[in-house]
């Protein structure tokens, strides 16, 4: 009986154990942490660490999720400056873990990509140690970018500038002084209502992903077909519609329905993503299902059920 007693006791008295991680069809690396998923006391945490907070929402069957753990993560220098300079957690799109966000409420993990608007998987949020955003990735970035905006999330580079204008800074790749043309592009005036839906197409010179989204997407059939539907606009960042959308990446693409934005793609995304993009909102889906991912799950279940090939990273 005194062993009993003894042994609850010992029970009581334990710390209670961190939230089991929700389950992630794509390996994360060990150095990730479980926490509660009390997200105000990881930051204050992290800080008293001298580290901020990496929150990554993924999902299954996510190839960029794939390419950011099996790719950017297997790089040593990579690994080590997340590990050296940030608290990494993972959070699962879909899943049902309490986590308590940091102004204190709480909500599902599923909630809180809701609340935090999460269309594209991965994205990470890097937590100053105040438990504002820092930086917000939406979608995958290959090794030298993802290097350089984790020295901005940091704080290592760019104090007292934007995120795109530092990764201009330090970012230089080969790319085309010129600006694309396309024969579906239409001619100002913008107008922003119509018959059609509407898509802006924001673009620089010197851009490697404009010139990746005209060499690959823009040219495969399915995209053609479903571009069709809309009346696209070229513009640049000095346009007025840019800063009033908003807009800070390029390429950018927003999609309008009767003149007001639908849906927008700021990331890298490979052809499958524009298409569905496209159809997400040509189609008026968007209004029945806010969640993109969902939308491209039963699209990619019903392209597999006409007995087509399916492969999210072409």
């Amino acid at each position: 009986m005194r062993l009993l007693a003894l042994l609850l006791a010992v029970s009581i008295a334990a710390p209670s154990q961190a939230q089991a991680p929700s389950p992630q069809a794509i390996d994360i690396p060990r150095w990730f942490s479980e926490t509660f998923l009390e997200l105000r006391d990881d930051v204050r945490e992290a800080a008293a660490q001298g580290k901020r907070v990496m929150l990554y929402f993924g999902q299954d069957g996510c190839p960029y999720c794939t390419a950011l753990m099996q790719t950017n993560f297997s790089q040593r220098t990579i690994a080590e400056k997340t590990q050296h300079h940030f608290v990494a957690i993972a959070l699962n799109l879909w899943g049902d873990r309490e986590v308590a966000w940091t102004d204190g409420r709480r909500m599902s993990e599923k909630a809180l990509g809701r609340e935090l608007r999460v269309q594209f998987t991965p994205t990470l949020l890097f937590l100053d140690e105040k438990g504002a955003v820092a930086l917000r990735l939406n979608g995958y970035l290959p090794p030298h970018r993802f290097e350089a905006a984790l020295d901005y999330a940091a704080g290592l580079g760019g104090k007292g500038m934007r995120y795109e204008e530092y990764i201009k800074t330090v970012i230089k790749e080969p790319a085309s002084a010129t600006l694309h043309d396309q024969a579906f592009f239409a001619a100002p005036p913008v107008v922003l209502s119509g018959v059609k839906p509407v898509l802006l197409l924001f673009e620089t010179p010197y851009c490697a992903g404009c010139d990746e989204l005209h060499r690959d997407a823009l040219r495969r059939p399915e995209v053609r077909r479903l571009i069709e539907k809309f009346t696209v606009y070229r513009l640049t960042l000095s346009a007025p519609q840019a800063r009033e959308l908003r807009v800070a990446y390029t390429p950018t693409l927003v999609l309008l329905d009767r003149g007001k934005e639908a849906f927008r793609i700021d990331s890298y995304v490979r052809p499958f993503h524009v298409a569905g993009a496209l159809e997400y909102v040509a189609s008026g889906a968007y209004r029945k299902e806010p969640s993109f991912q969902r939308f491209l799950q039963a699209r990619a279940e019903r392209m597999r059920d006409r007995g087509e090939k399916v492969d999210l990273w072409k």
